[in-house]
């Protein structure tokens, strides 16, 4: 009977040699587990020559090699016996793994995929040919020096402390997905501290008073289409992509309610939004537009627009600045200077926080001026 053969396993990993235009040879490790082949450049070389010293070099070269090979066999095996392991994963370049999650995020349809693709530019300027496992701490307080002290952009000039805020946090959340699909073991971003991180100042929010927006309402604009489109976002508070894009179709009556039902552009959430009369008054008129029909179907460009603003406010007197997202905050204010609750006014804002919506009841926050007004006539 004949002996049975014997079967060798085949080792997982194999130390190769790739010869290189200068003559030497490029070591490197051909990886293959469960299906997935993986090369690992170990940046080691053999040199030609026959002499003692070389000789000596490349068998140091030769042992290095190894003792990194037997490490990864062994990693492998403790992943095999369930030891949590990433390492052949973590091999790929930031680059790759970032190409990798706005691939994922554009099959989703998610949001903020500008800012994604702009963080991979900065992440490309900076260095996204490091290797996923190589991102650590270090490598994380440089991109933040480098974003804040040296990258400027196209005009010249520094990143705002908002952008700078914006961009790393992107970057938290792509190391996050590589954390999930078991890349890299832990997010480094997450283990900076406070000190180092960066602090956005509270941003200012003009709007207009209910005397300035009187005035506005009062003064005449050279473009009625464009004083109705922002008047209407005063008394719903739509942004004025959202206000763009309002079709006749989007407006329904309830008895005597009307309401506006949209999916906001920014947050890609729907919006069920009562209008009120003072609203409804600014819409133009239909005539015969049909239900598919954009309602505010003759608006200059965002950028024009906000030139007519500017010089409808300062006939107006209005002396702050004035763009169309004013508007929006003005809406917010005066619900809440008319005493309105901040939940319900979070509401109609479309906002998923309150705490978004508490920046403008710092604003008009009313204790504040009963405060102040304590002392007057104390010492008349």
């Amino acid at each position: 009977m004949p002996r049975p053969k014997k079967t060798e396993a085949k080792e997982p990993v194999k130390l190769r040699f790739k010869k290189i235009k200068n003559g030497n040879q490029s070591l490197y490790l051909d990886c293959c587990w469960n299906g997935e082949r993986h090369y690992e450049f170990l940046q080691l070389y053999i040199v030609p020559g026959t002499s003692a010293a070389v000789k000596r070099q490349n068998a140091a070269t030769l042992e290095a090699a190894n003792t990194i090979r037997l490490q990864r066999i062994l990693e492998l095996t403790n992943n095999k016996a369930g030891l949590k392991n990433t390492h052949l994963r973590a091999q790929i370049r930031l680059s790759e793994w970032v190409d990798t999650y706005i691939g994922q995020q554009e099959r989703k349809g998610a949001r903020g995929l500008k800012l994604i693709r702009s963080t991979r530019r900065l992440l490309h300027l900076y260095n996204d040919q490091v290797k996923m496992g190589n991102i650590d701490l270090m490598y994380c307080k440089g991109l933040i020096d480098w974003i804040k002290y040296t990258y400027k952009t196209r005009f010249g000039k520094p990143l705002t402390p908002k952008s700078v805020c914006d961009y790393l946090g992107y970057f938290t959340t792509i190391l996050n997905a590589a954390v999930r699909e078991d890349i890299i073991v832990d997010n480094p971003m997450l283990k900076i501290a406070p000190d180092d991180r960066i602090k956005v100042p509270e941003s200012k929010r003009e709007y207009l008073s209910l005397d300035e927006l009187r005035a506005m309402i009062e003064t005449p604009c050279y473009r009625e289409d464009v004083k109705r489109a922002y008047l209407f976002s005063c008394f719903c508070g739509l942004r004025i992509g959202d206000i763009e894009r309002l079709k006749w179709k989007d407006l329904t009556k309830d008895g005597n309610q009307w309401r506006a039902t949209i999916v906001m552009q920014k947050t890609t959430t729907p919006l069920y939004l009562p209008l009120s009369e003072e609203a409804m008054r600014w819409l133009p008129e239909r005539g015969d537009a049909g239900d598919n029909d954009i309602i505010f179907d003759t608006l200059p460009t965002q950028e024009c627009g906000c030139i007519h603003l500017k010089e409808w406010a300062k006939s107006a007197g209005v002396t702050k600045k004035i763009t169309y997202h004013t508007a929006r905050h003005t809406f917010a204010t005066m619900m809440l200077t008319l005493g309105a609750d901040i939940y319900t006014t979070s509401k109609l804002l479309g906002h998923s926080k309150v705490t978004t919506t508490q920046i403008y009841a710092k604003i008009i926050d009313p204790k504040k001026v009963e405060t102040v007004n304590l002392t007057n006539g104390l010492f008349d």
